[in-house]
């Protein structure tokens, strides 16, 4: 019996949005994806570079559909996005975006977003999405999105709404300027429900953020940490790595999240994809790879964050994102938890077992347990001192574990880095496509996997959302 090429699979053409099929192709140490339009030409792109190698890289899973879909299968992946019957993984994230509205103009935003005065949904009609995607996902994990959602006033009043529907571990995305400038606010939503603050932040100096967000922000970030840990809630900083910019800081920035730890949770990187708002794609060098980002935290933190710390994701496709998780002790001990080949889901499972498990384990660590008034969060006039990197006192540990320490420590101070490769129209892969767990509650109900919602061709057009935010399909 003839068996199927393990290394075709198919692609869209990025300036038509066709659908053709693609080859993942092996030169040397780095992998290559090659399509070919009948109209357009030949498209190749790098999406792997080096060890540990994307053969390497697995995590077995049995596909699991969904059961309530709001897209039938017509046209074909992606087009009938819904979800379709045709997908093969259910949610662990669904993210709704709940203005269009920003303060900044960044260099680099999947969203697109701006200052412009767009009409926020209502929250009649945030409540009927937010049943939409419960009724169709279950109990996932939701991110209050934009533009930037702290210019909404109400943004409390989501955050109970989503409560009271049954969301349980709730984050906000955000730049982080308002819950620097208003504590209160904080307090506000800390006390509507919210769990978590997924914060922008992509360097250690105001060089970084002149350059992808036009401005000097780094003592609002920081303050934004203290604001949000002293009221209870935990932060993970999110990074969008750009070379030429801040990939040089990536230890930089690892760093000045474990001197900021417990409040910090950890560091969730996203190397840049060209969708949305970018300047023009810089071709293969450009790229920044999953594997290349494991090598530079252990060479940029000098082996106190090693390779061999990082597993293939239990939920989405396994070349989509990397994960390491860690207890920092009191004493200033970092010790590595659940290592590649010991995390304790990767046999053959069902593709609903690894996103219930990864739905606990985003709630449990990159929840704050207690406020922080007694954590060592910098002042601003320490600002400079906190990111410069130089915190010598934070060891590996190595040897036998001590149970009762670990036990007494992993609740509160346990540490998550991770990163998450968004596929653009250049790099997208189907296959890794149907098996996306995060998805984009749609202006009229349905969930569309994140790649494929934010998807634009090299002339802007987008896949499923027109210029002002409603869905084109």
């Amino acid at each position: 019996m003839e068996q199927a090429n393990p290394n075709e699979t198919e692609s869209l053409c990025p300036v038509c949005l066709k659908r053709i099929k693609a080859t993942r192709l092996l030169r040397g140490d780095e992998v290559f994806l090659i399509k070919e339009c009948g109209e357009h030409g030949v498209f190749e792109t790098v999406i792997w570079r080096g060890e540990p190698s994307m053969v390497e890289w697995k995590r077995a899973k049995k596909p699991v559909h969904p059961e309530l879909c709001y897209g039938p299968v017509d046209k074909g992946c992606p087009f009938d996005c819904g979800l379709c019957a045709a997908h093969e993984q259910m949610p662990c994230s669904v993210l709704l975006e709940v203005t269009d509205r920003c303060n900044l103009h960044c260099a680099f935003c999947f969203a697109d977003s701006s200052s412009r005065k767009a009409e926020d949904p209502t929250l009649e009609k945030i409540s009927w999405l937010l049943e939409r995607a419960m009724a169709a996902a279950g109990s996932c994990n939701l991110q209050l999105s934009g533009g930037e959602p702290t210019l909404r006033n109400d943004l409390p009043e989501i955050v109970e709404i989503a409560r009271r529907i049954g969301y349980c571990f709730i984050q906000l995305n955000t730049n982080g300027i308002r819950l620097a400038a208003d504590k209160d606010y904080a307090k506000q939503l800390q006390g509507a429900g919210l769990s978590s603050v997924f914060l922008q932040f992509d360097g250690v100096d105001d060089e970084i953020y002149r350059t992808l967000r036009g401005r000097s922000l780094l003592d609002q970030k920081l303050q934004a940490i203290r604001n949000s840990g002293e009221v209870g809630l935990g932060v993970v900083l999110v990074p969008t790595l750009v070379k030429g910019v801040n990939i040089d800081a990536i230890g930089a920035i690892v760093r000045c999240a474990l001197q900021l730890s417990p409040a910090v949770r950890g560091v969730h990187f996203q190397p840049v994809s060209y969708f949305g708002r970018h300047p023009e794609l810089n071709g293969d060098a450009g790229r920044f790879t999953l594997p290349e980002l494991m090598r530079c935290l252990e060479e940029q933190t000098e082996g106190l964050i090693k390779v061999k710390d990082f597993s293939p994701p239990g939920g989405e496709h396994e070349h989509c994102s990397c994960h390491a998780s860690y207890v920092l002790s009191s004493e200033g001990k970092l010790r590595a938890i659940g290592a590649a080949n010991n995390d304790g889901c990767c046999s053959v499972v069902p593709g609903s077992d690894g996103i219930k498990k990864t739905v606990e384990n985003v709630s449990r660590r990159w929840k704050l347990l207690s406020p922080a008034p007694s954590f060592n969060l910098p002042q601003p006039s320490a600002n400079k001192a906190c990111c410069s990197g130089n915190n010598p006192d934070i060891k590996r540990a190595e040897g036998p574990l001590d149970l009762d320490d670990f036990l007494r420590e992993v609740a509160s101070r346990s540490f998550t880095l991770s990163a998450m490769a968004f596929q653009d129209a250049d790099n997208l892969d189907l296959e890794r496509l149907r098996g996306c767990c995060i998805s984009v509650i749609s202006s009229d109900g349905r969930l569309i996997p994140f790649c494929a919602c934010n998807l634009t061709s090299r002339d802007g057009k987008n896949l499923y959302l027109t210029r002002n935010g409603s869905m084109a399909r």
